[in-house]
């Protein structure tokens, strides 16, 4: 097993055309929940519905498009700009990166990656490196939707 280097190729990538707001796609999201809750218990279930989808989605929903930053298939506006299709920068010789990346869409937090390399005997020093560059703890950002609920009331 060889040493993975972060290898950026550019740093500062450009900016695609389509950039989109994970706050707008999660509200739309928290509005489609709420319509199919409602329907489902014949009533207009409200803020509770929004509110129910924060708690048990938000986390979810937001690893999903950071992931998707991160493999410069969508830019998100309010995630880090210098992420942008960084596995594409990065990495280029780590035989780890895409096991981690599966992992890590199925909702595995950096303790389990680390479990997984230990019991799997995989190179720790590269592990290390790879979750250090995603970074991932520091890329969680707060959903603005029950604030934006608790400032209508």
């Amino acid at each position: 097993m060889g040493f993975c280097s972060l290898v950026v190729k550019d740093p500062h990538p450009p900016k695609p055309n389509v950039q989109l707001s994970v706050h707008d796609r999660g509200a739309a999201e928290a509005q489609r929940h709420k319509w199919i809750e409602s329907e489902k218990a014949g009533r207009d279930l409200g803020e509770w519905a929004i509110r129910c989808w924060v708690r048990q989605h938000w986390n979810g929903f937001l690893r999903e498009k950071w992931l998707e930053h991160l493999e410069g298939r969508t830019f998100w506006i309010e995630l880090d700009h210098d992420d942008f299709g960084l596995l594409d920068r990065s990495f280029d010789d780590s035989e780890l990166i895409t096991a981690i990346v599966q992992r890590l869409k199925a909702g595995q937090e950096n303790l389990d990656i680390l479990n997984w390399a230990i019991v799997d005997n995989q190179n720790m020093e590269e592990i290390f490196l790879i979750l250090e560059v995603l970074d991932m703890n520091s890329r969680r950002i707060e959903c603005l939707l029950e604030a934006r609920l608790a400032y209508l009331l």
